[in-house]
């Protein structure tokens, strides 16, 4: 071994070698130095693990060939687009929405140009960046006022920062919730400066609970959707009309905490329990937090829509700035919520809820159309099937949407290794496996991505 170990060339004399000098005026001395490291080191590891070890001819085109190929792998784009055939239509792992077409030009027109993000182009005069969206929210919700911030977490802890600091915040035991990322809402009251009141039980909450919490030093009584999970049987919880009612008596505010949040009602579409943004506030609601890029179908933000006063305190909080949202983002949001107004009809343009209302024999003929084209190569043993699609984002966790699905195997692999080689495929796609099956739900997969998955399964299927 010490010998073996001993022709391991040095770098230097390597870098020196024309093919790979070739290669180093190609790319970088930085790259190509790191790359033969790399190499190295993993040959000098085979050995002293006392592994045989084949050493490649350094000298040579083919290994400069494989040198380039290595450092082209440490430049590929790490972010990269997927094919979502999970089922999950908003999967936080996936980037969460899929954002219309409208909203990519419009990024690209303001990413690519100087804007009028902080300059008011009538006066000439410095503007401000949350004008560019206010007037749509509030037309579309109803709001006195409107501000966005990079997302909805981040609006609810403005929100009760400029409101309740070093005041209490009366919220139901039932709604105090968790989310991905150990988000939980006890924590970011504590982070506000205020202190939490809680009140009622994790099944039951009236308003009579609220009002006897309630004294001089209550700033807000907080409601939070309970839209990531869901407790049922013996339950109550109190209407918003009488807890603005009761807020109003007292002069304290009513938040709500919409987690995702929807300007249009989808009760049609099987989802009956997401409230519309636009209701909550007719109930008397006074300030309302939900995202842009969940059921919205839009950028990541934290929208804050309600009471003109309110949304004045968070506009001059000194956390605004560090709150506040992109340019592109607010592009995006921008042309998005143009897509719920005239002309438009949001269920036909914006991709999630297009993908919410595809109707089912849709869905079973994109499954079939797949499918068909799976069974032409040899061993793919493929069949269609119904199935469940979910929401997803932390929204209607039951709450189940008839789809269907392509279930796949390849007697050569495993279940888990045939999603695997579906999620390295130079367009990853990300499957689901049930019953050591791997299963392409078409409610979350567009027709236009159909030549892709054929071309990875048969690329997999002839290895």
């Amino acid at each position: 071994m010490q010998n073996d170990l001993s022709k391991l060339p040095q770098i230097q004399a390597l870098l020196e070698q024309p093919h790979i000098a070739e290669v180093v005026q190609r790319y970088s001395h930085s790259e190509a130095t790191t790359a033969l490291r790399q190499i190295i080191a993993a040959l000098r590891a085979a050995l002293l693990a006392g592994q045989s070890a084949r050493f490649p001819d350094f000298t040579s085109v083919e290994f400069a060939a494989t040198l380039s190929a290595q450092i082209d792998a440490t430049r590929a784009p790490v972010l990269q687009p997927v094919i979502n055939a999970t089922g999950i239509l908003i999967h936080t792992n996936l980037g969460r929405a899929r954002m219309a077409p409208q909203a990519i030009a419009a990024m690209q027109g303001i990413g690519s140009a100087p804007s009028n993000l902080e300059l008011d182009l009538a006066t000439g005069k410095r503007g401000s960046r949350h004008s560019h969206v206010e007037t749509l929210i509030c037309a579309l919700t109803g709001a006195e006022a409107a501000v966005v911030v990079n997302n909805c977490a981040a609006a609810v802890l403005l929100s009760l920062m400029a409101t309740a600091g070093g005041r209490n915040v009366v919220a139901s035991r039932g709604e105090l919730i968790e989310i991905g990322g150990s988000f939980r809402l006890p924590d970011v009251i504590a982070q506000s400066g205020a202190t939490l009141r809680e009140v009622g039980t994790t099944n039951k909450t009236r308003v009579e609970d609220y009002a006897g919490a309630i004294d001089a030093d209550t700033a807000v009584l907080l409601k939070s959707h309970t839209s990531n999970f869901r407790i049922v049987g013996f339950t109550a919880s109190p209407d918003r009309r009488d807890l603005a009612k009761l807020a109003a008596e007292h002069d304290v505010i009513l938040m709500e905490d919409l987690g995702s949040g929807v300007l249009i009602d989808l009760t049609p579409y099987g989802l009956p329990d997401e409230p519309v943004v636009a209701d909550i506030l007719k109930a008397g609601v006074d300030l309302v937090m939900f995202s842009g890029d969940k059921l919205l179908g839009g950028p990541q933000a934290g929208i804050i829509a309600g009471r003109a006063d309110i949304v004045a305190q968070l506009k001059a909080h000194p956390l605004m700035r560090a709150l506040r949202v992109d340019k592109l983002s607010l592009a995006a949001l921008e042309a998005t919520l143009r897509l719920y107004r005239p002309p438009f009809d949001p269920v036909k343009t914006v991709p999630v809820l297009q993908m919410l209302a595809a109707p089912l024999a849709q869905v079973e003929t994109r499954a079939r159309a797949l499918a068909g084209s799976l069974a032409a190569f040899d061993g793919v043993q493929v069949a269609v099937h119904e199935s469940a699609a979910y929401v997803g984002g932390g929204s209607l966790p039951e709450q189940a949407l008839p789809s269907f699905a392509v279930s796949l195997r390849l007697p050569a692999l495993s279940a888990n290794d045939l999603a695997t080689a579906l999620r390295r495929y130079q367009t990853p796609i990300i499957a689901r496996i049930e019953r050591d099956h791997v299963i392409l739900d078409m409610r979350t997969v567009w027709d236009g991505e159909l030549p892709a998955l054929t071309a990875a399964i048969e690329q997999i299927s002839t290895g």
